[in-house]
C-alpha cells in the first residue's frame, strides 16, 4: 500500500506563552519526541511578565531534569538553587506547633506492615517511644539543617529519602529558553491579540500577533497562564471553583536579604488569614504570605508578611489574586491548557511545577500522530482529561487537610475552614485514618502514604486504632527496632554537611560539582 504523502507531514506544535510551564512544555516535547515528525513553536512577548517569584518543588522535578540530561551543579548555579528535603509547617495544628513534611518515610515495615502501625501499637501499650519524626531521616536532616545525596544502596537508611529544589523561577524559565531553542524549538516574540477558530469544527486554526503575523498550528498548548487566551477566552472551557473549600485567594510576594539561617526545607508559617512561605535561595530569601480577601485587606496582609521576614526586603510586595480550582477539560479540541490556564492551587505544598511536569509527560504519551492535522482523536484528549482531574483533585484534598485539621481558635478564616464542608473523597480518607492509621498509597498522582501520616500526625489527628497485624511482632522486638532504627538515623545525619557548606562546594565552577564526598553509612 503507498503511504500518503500527507502522513509524513510533521505536526505543528505552537505553545501560547513562555515562562515555566512553556519553556517545560518546548524542553519536555522536544526531548520527547521525533523531531521529523513535530514542529515545535513558542510565542511569547516580554511585554508581558511572568507570574514566577521564587520556587520551591517536589522530587519530581529531578527527574525531569534528568531527562532532559541537564548537569545538576550547572543548573543549580544557573537558577541560585538549593536543596529541599521537605517543607516545615509552623503554626498549622495550633500556634507554637511545628513538624516536617519530609520527602521521605517515616520508619520502615516490619512483618509487612507499615511502621505506623508498629510505633502506634507501641506507644499505646506504654512502650517509651520518641515522637514520631524521629523515625525518618529526612525530618532529622532538616532539623540539623544537614544536605547529602542519598545512598544508592537500598539497604543504607540514607536510601530512604529523596530532595527537590528550591530555584528562582524565572531564571529556570530562562534556563529552559536557553536549552530548548538551541536544540530546535523556534521562538517567537509577539503577544496574541486574536484567536482564529474554525466555524464549523470550532478547532483552533492560528493566532494573530500584535505585529500583524498570522501563526497557524495543528496542536495548541495554552501556557498563557491566568489569562488562559485560548481555553477560556476562545474556547470558553468551564472553571470548577474550589473557592468554598480553598478561601484564600490573594498572595504578596517579596525577597529579602538571605540570613545565615540556610535551610534545606520550605517553611509555611500559620497566620491570622493565612500563611506565609519562606523559600531560601543562594543570592537571596523569597518570601510570600496567602490570604484570604474575605478575612483580611491587602494592607493588613502587607503588614504581617514584612513583620514575619527575618532580612531586609529587596523590593516592594508584589500583589497577585487567583481563584483556586481548576477547568472542566485541560484538552477541548485541539488545544491543551497547562500550567495557569489549566488550574491554580495554592503553593502550600509545591505542586505547581509537578502538575506542569504530570501534563507535560502525559501529552508527549498521548501526543496524535504526525498528518493527522487538526483531526484529533478524541480518545486522546479524554484519557488526558481523566488524568488531569485525578491529578487536581487529589493535589486538592490534601491541601484542604491542612486547613481542615487546624486546631488554631478564635480566629475567623482558621475557625471556617476547620468546620466547613469538605468533599466526600477527604472524608473517607479522614475517617479511614481516625479509625485504623491507613493512608492513601496512590500509584498515579500526589500524595503518597508518608505525605498523608506526616501531615494528620503533624497536626494532631491520632489514630484510635491501628493494623492488628502488627501484633505479629512481639512488643521486645518493636522496641528493640525502634531503638536501633533511631540510633542509625542519629548517627549517620549527624556525619552529614551542612546545607550550606554542600551547596557552597558543590555550585562552586572551581570545584567542578563534585560535592563532597560520600559519607560512610551506619547501618
Amino acid at each position: 500500500m503507498e503511504r500518503n504523502p500527507a502522513d509524513s507531514a510533521a505536526l505543528r506544535v505552537v505553545i501560547v506563552g513562555g515562562g515555566t510551564a512553556g519553556w517545560m512544555c518546548a524542553s519536555g516535547l522536544s526531548r520527547l519526541l521525533d523531531p521529523s515528525a513535530y514542529s515545535l513553536t513558542l510565542i511569547e512577548s516580554d511585554e508581558i511578565g511572568a507570574v514566577g517569584v521564587g520556587e520551591a518543588t517536589l522530587p519530581h522535578i529531578k527527574i525531569f531534569n534528568d531527562m532532559l540530561g541537564i548537569r545538576e551543579a550547572e543548573f543549580l548555579s544557573e537558577t541560585k538553587g538549593t536543596f529541599k528535603l521537605g517543607i516545615e509547617f509552623r503554626g498549622w495544628g495550633a500556634p507554637g506547633d511545628s513538624y516536617v513534611h519530609p520527602f521521605g518515610t517515616f520508619g520502615e515495615p516490619w512483618g509487612g506492615v507499615h511502621f505506623q502501625h508498629h510505633w502506634l501499637r507501641a506507644r499505646a501499650a506504654g512502650v517509651p517511644v520518641a515522637p514520631l519524626e524521629a523515625y525518618s531521616y529526612a525530618v532529622a536532616a532538616c532539623r540539623a539543617g544537614a544536605f547529602e545525596f542519598p545512598s544508592e544502596d537500598s539497604k543504607s537508611i540514607r536510601s530512604t529519602y529523596a530532595y527537590a529544589y528550591h530555584f528562582d523561577a524565572s531564571l529556570y524559565a530562562s534556563f529552559l529558553r536557553r536549552w530548548a531553542t538551541a536544540r530546535g524549538v523556534q521562538r517567537i516574540e509577539g503577544q496574541v491579540v486574536e484567536v482564529a477558530c474554525g466555524g464549523e469544527s470550532g478547532l483552533i486554526e492560528a493566532v494573530t500577533l500584535k505585529s500583524g503575523a498570522r501563526v497557524e498550528g495543528d496542536l495548541f498548548i495554552d501556557c498563557s497562564g491566568f489569562r488562559a487566551l485560548l481555553i477560556g477566552d476562545a474556547l470558553k472551557v468551564g472553571w470548577q471553583d474550589w473557592t468554598p473549600w480553598l478561601p484564600c485567594d490573594r498572595a504578596l510576594a517579596v525577597p529579602c536579604e538571605r540570613t545565615a539561617d540556610f535551610t534545606p526545607y520550605t517553611r509555611s508559617t500559620a497566620q491570622e488569614a493565612g500563611w506565609t512561605w519562606r523559600i531560601p535561595l543562594q543570592h537571596r530569601t523569597g518570601n510570600g504570605y496567602v490570604f484570604s480577601s474575605r478575612f483580611t485587606d491587602e494592607g493588613r496582609a502587607r503588614e504581617v508578611l514584612l513583620r514575619a521576614l527575618d532580612g531586609p526586603a529587596l523590593a516592594e510586595p508584589k500583589l497577585l489574586r487567583f481563584s483556586p480550582g481548576r477547568r472542566e477539560l485541560a484538552w477541548s479540541g485541539n488545544c491543551v491548557a497547562v500550567g495557569l490556564a489549566s488550574g491554580f492551587l495554592e503553593p502550600l505544598e509545591s505542586t505547581s511545577i509537578f502538575l506542569i511536569q504530570g501534563a507535560v509527560t502525559d501529552l508527549a504519551n498521548l501526543m496524535p500522530k504526525p498528518g493527522e492535522g487538526a483531526r484529533m482523536d478524541p480518545r486522546l484528549a479524554n484519557e488526558f482529561n481523566r488524568l488531569f482531574a485525578i491529578q487536581y483533585d487529589r493535589v486538592r484534598d490534601f491541601l484542604i487537610l491542612h486547613y481542615r485539621a487546624n486546631a488554631r481558635r478564635g480566629e475567623a478564616l482558621w475557625d471556617y475552614v476547620r468546620t466547613m464542608p469538605i468533599p466526600d473523597s477527604l472524608v473517607q480518607k479522614m475517617s479511614l485514618f481516625e479509625a485504623r492509621a491507613w493512608t492513601p498509597d496512590y500509584k498515579y498522582g500526589l500524595f503518597a502514604r508518608d505525605s498523608w501520616l506526616s501531615v494528620l500526625m503533624g497536626q494532631g489527628v491520632v489514630p484510635r486504632g491501628y493494623d492488628r497485624l502488627a501484633e505479629g511482632l512481639s512488643l521486645a522486638d518493636a522496641e528493640a527496632h525502634l531503638a536501633r532504627l533511631k540510633t542509625r538515623i542519629d548517627a549517620n545525619v549527624a556525619a552529614m554537611s551542612s546545607h550550606s557548606d554542600f551547596i557552597a562546594n558543590y555550585c562552586d565552577p572551581a570545584g567542578a560539582g563534585a560535592g563532597p564526598q560520600p559519607l560512610a553509612t551506619v547501618r
